[in-house]
């Protein structure tokens, strides 16, 4: 039962990710060409590589980035406390993600994001390894059953189950009556306003309002009161 979960020791989080470079002709060749083998099936011939660089560059860990870690925690006063790591250098970025997680308070620590099982917990260790550093200890899998995961994904609680499901975060909101966090930007938009706007501090205003309604929807899911952001 999500109830007996102890919700002081859930950390919320959300990232946002976009290609390593802002034009393909950045790209080395070598890694032009294993893009190029690793879509070939996903773009069949809607789109070139460069295009489909374009689009896609930021879904994938060997190609893309992180430029935003966003996480909360709930106070005791029903309120949450959401901090941001972002940055250009995204090793500087994971270097102070990282060492959250020396704190006496988040050692045994569960993680909570949507659709997180897929893409943000894989996505961060991955990225840890590839800037040559261990990966914090809750994305740390080797060896561990799967009831020992301290993990859980929004998306995969609402599947109960039915596998072929999928659901975006903004319909969970939707339905649960929840303030949507797409009233500015949505996360097809983070890789053109990150370089061609270059306005990493709106992106990183997204990445939180995505924390606090993850952290809502869990507690619709728990039948608890909505959260306020603490100031």
């Amino acid at each position: 039962m999500l109830q007996t979960i102890p919700i002081e020791k859930v950390l919320f989080l959300d990232i946002e990710t976009v290609p390593q470079v802002g034009n393909w002709q950045h790209l080395d060749e070598p890694t032009q060409n294993l893009w190029d083998k690793k879509t070939r099936l996903q773009r069949k011939d809607d789109f070139t590589a460069e295009e489909f660089y374009k689009e896609r560059g930021g879904i994938m860990a060997e190609f893309g980035k992180i430029i935003c870690i966003s996480v909360g925690i709930i106070e005791k006063s029903e309120k949450i406390i959401i901090k941001s790591f972002y940055g250009d250098d995204e090793k500087q970025l994971l270097e102070e993600f990282g060492e959250i997680f020396n704190r006496p308070k988040l050692r045994d620590v569960i993680l909570c994001a949507h659709n997180g099982k897929e893409f943000d917990f894989p996505w961060i260790a991955r990225r840890f390894l590839i800037n040559g550093m261990h990966p914090p200890k809750p994305f740390q899998l080797f060896g561990k059953k799967p009831w020992e995961i301290q993990h859980l994904d929004t998306m995969e609680l609402w599947k109960f189950g039915d596998y072929k499901s999928y659901v975006s975060l903004e319909l969970l909101a939707h339905v649960f009556g929840i303030p949507t966090p797409k009233d500015d930007i949505d996360g097809s938009m983070v890789a053109s306003i990150y370089y061609i706007e270059k306005d990493l501090f709106r992106i990183v205003q997204y990445c939180e309002k995505d924390v606090l309604t993850l952290a809502n929807v869990f507690r619709r899911m728990r039948q608890e009161n909505l959260l306020q952001k603490s100031d």
